[in-house]
């Protein structure tokens, strides 16, 4: 069964209010195994204030250059094909982007194809709090990965982590097939030092995974990456 682990990034938070995506990030699962993943920064064609920054650390600057939606919609689509979409307050991703697709009279995600994971986690965690930092905590997810400003791609791989947690599959446990993943392609990162591991932490975080999770969904990807 193949499925799509997905966060994307907006100018603001209602797209009735003319706010649009600027990333998009995807995690690919197959029969619960990471595959391959899909990245892309879009242009607004709308100026983001210090608020949104302050968010995603994305600049005007770093989108002027990039494809408007119309130019990736079609790459999007083929990436996702039919399968199940997985995402954390999903209504609020699936509007953005199904507002997209229907300015463009494209084909729109289906309600009954999307999994929200804040459903599933307030089933295990009834009354408690299941923001994805919350989650990562509850779930002793191991990650350097830099919370202080958030990322649909880097958002897309912690969410691949909870949603297989939470679906009781511990990857230390998983048996991967021989068949290797294709190597992650991520879109040009903008330049903000804030999100940016230092070389020593990299490493260190590089030999904690071959050494202590040497079989994990995050060492492959690790493997083909280098």
């Amino acid at each position: 069964m193949r499925e799509i682990i997905l966060d994307i990034e907006t100018t603001g938070l209602e797209h009735k209010e003319g706010h649009r995506v600027i990333e998009i990030g995807c995690i690919e699962l197959n029969s619960k195994e990471v595959g391959t993943s899909y990245h892309q920064y879009i242009n607004p064609s709308k100026t983001l204030t210090e608020d949104n920054i302050k968010i995603h650390g994305i600049t005007n600057e770093h989108l002027i250059d990039k494809p408007l939606f119309d130019e990736i919609a079609d790459d999007f689509l083929t990436f996702i094909k039919d399968s199940s979409i997985i995402a954390h307050n999903a209504s609020f991703d699936i509007g953005f982007l199904n507002f997209e697709l229907e300015k463009l009279s494209k084909p729109k995600i289906a309600k009954d194809r999307v999994i929200d994971t804040i459903k599933i986690a307030r089933q295990r965690f009834p009354g408690q709090q299941v923001s994805l930092d919350a989650l990562i905590k509850k779930l002793k997810i191991n990650t350097l990965i830099n919370r202080d400003q958030h990322g649909a791609l880097k958002d897309a791989m912690l969410l691949t982590d909870v949603y297989l947690e939470l679906q009781g599959i511990n990857q230390i446990g998983l048996q991967l097939s021989e068949k290797k993943s294709e190597k992650i392609t991520l879109a040009s990162e903008p330049n903000y030092s804030s999100v940016v591991l230092t070389k020593e932490e990299t490493e260190a975080h590089k030999e904690f995974i071959k050494s202590k999770i040497p079989n994990s969904n995050w060492a492959k990807m690790l493997e083909n990456y280098e």
